[in-house]
């Protein structure tokens, strides 16, 4: 009985608290380019106070609620890194500050991998990283799914014929380096966000979502060890599984309300009252709220991204290095696939002209040497700079004594076509 009066009570004010600081940014709904995506963060207190009391309360339905919170906690990684690059972007010139700022090298565990060059480069990598979690978490989530409905799951056992085992350890790189992006760029651009206390907010995020996962880990290795046995378990769970299980949605109801009153205070809509600013309907700002067309357009960014990046790195795998390095001789056979980026540097052989005629060009043997006997793209202008010391129209009368003619081959300008 006092398990069940100290849940309700904890949840039941916890969500009370965590509402109101949402409708109070709901009210004065000033900046919704930044608004948008604290209102997102305040909804996970919510999120999973509700989701773990109904799963204390149902126990056969714990896997699947908790998919919700797990998808939810990566898509608040995802609105606080939105939420930093936005706030930079309104007040700066971001990648412009950012290449100005002095090299920041990689952090432990991660000091092997080279240097992110600052400007551009270091602020998509950041990005990226944060949001690779917002991909990952959900497909994994599914994956878990299809598992326990197959049987193989096994939650909280720590065997490698467990497919919870491998789910873990996806998940826990994948958040780590998504949590590792955030603290680099913090690290980095730490002065700037100095205006809006991101330390607390930082934390806040950090707290609820790393210390949950870990919590999790920590209470199946309870069980693993046999802290958690048959001969020693609650009464309000049947199992070691379900025992396991209920304390870790006891304990996070419990951490909601620490969690709502941090975030209250943290994500204060005060810095955001401005009377002079345009009345927004209460009804408006909470619709815009649900507007995650911003989702759709960074994700399919980010998996373009790592698509485009992969694909790169599987042509530079395949393709022999013979090739990549462009080195062709007179043995490599005219039909063998060469990559446009790939080809050898421009000659004075085989060119067309920038004016959209193929012309046929004529040199003596005795000009022309071995290495430069190939054909490839470039224009007439490329070709002249190929003889130092030599103008086209001298070269044009050598040409017309010789005896050895080389045409070109078809080679088509990319403007004519």
């Amino acid at each position: 009985l006092q398990r069940h009066i100290i849940r309700y009570v904890i949840v039941f004010m916890a969500i009370p608290i965590a509402l109101l600081g949402i409708l109070q940014h709901l009210i004065h709904y000033t900046q919704p380019n930044l608004q948008r995506h604290i209102i997102r963060i305040l909804w996970m207190v919510p999120i999973y106070a509700i989701d773990a009391w109904f799963a204390l309360k149902f126990a056969a339905s714990t896997i699947y609620l908790d998919t919700i919170r797990e998808c939810y906690e990566a898509y608040v990684i995802y609105n606080f890194m939105i939420f930093v690059l936005n706030y930079l972007q309104s007040e700066m010139d971001l990648e412009a500050v950012c290449a100005r700022k002095k090299q920041v090298k990689h952090l432990f565990p991660f000091c092997f991998l080279p240097s992110w060059r600052m400007g551009k480069s270091f602020i998509a990598w950041c990005k990226h990283g944060a949001i690779s979690y917002s991909v990952v978490r959900p497909i994994t989530t599914i994956i878990a799914l299809i598992c326990e409905l197959c049987g193989v799951y096994h939650e909280g056992d720590f065997g490698w014929d467990s497919a919870w085992t491998y789910v873990v350890i996806i998940n826990n790189i994948s958040q780590v380096w998504a949590l590792y992006c955030l603290v680099l760029f913090y690290h980095a651009m730490k002065e700037e966000l100095a205006p809006i206390s991101p330390f607390g907010k930082f934390l806040c995020v950090k707290m609820v979502v790393f210390f949950s996962f870990w919590q999790a880990v920590f209470i199946a290795l309870l069980v693993k060890v046999g802290v958690i046995n048959e001969k020693n378990t609650w009464d309000f769970r049947d199992g070691v599984d379900s025992v396991a299980n209920g304390l870790q949605d006891f304990l996070i109801c419990i951490e909601m309300f620490i969690a709502a009153v941090a975030h209250y205070y943290t994500f204060s809509h005060k810095p955001y009252i401005d009377p002079n600013a345009p009345s927004v309907p209460c009804f408006a700002s909470f619709m815009a709220m649900w507007d995650v067309s911003d989702v759709q357009h960074d994700v399919r960014e980010h998996i373009r991204v790592v698509g485009g990046t992969v694909q790169q790195r599987v042509k530079t795998t395949i393709i022999p290095k013979t090739f990549r390095n462009g080195d062709v001789s007179e043995r490599t056979s005219l039909l063998h696939p060469i990559m446009e980026d790939q080809r050898p540097e421009p000659s004075y052989l085989s060119n067309l002209q920038r004016a959209g005629n193929t012309e046929m060009t004529t040199f003596s043997s005795t000009e022309v040497s071995p290495e430069h006997m190939r054909y490839t793209e470039g224009t007439v202008a490329d070709r002249d700079r190929s003889f130092p010391g030599q103008r086209r129209e001298e070269k044009d009368t050598v040409a017309s004594d010789s005896t050895t003619s080389y045409q070109d081959i078809g080679h088509k300008d990319p403007e004519d076509v």
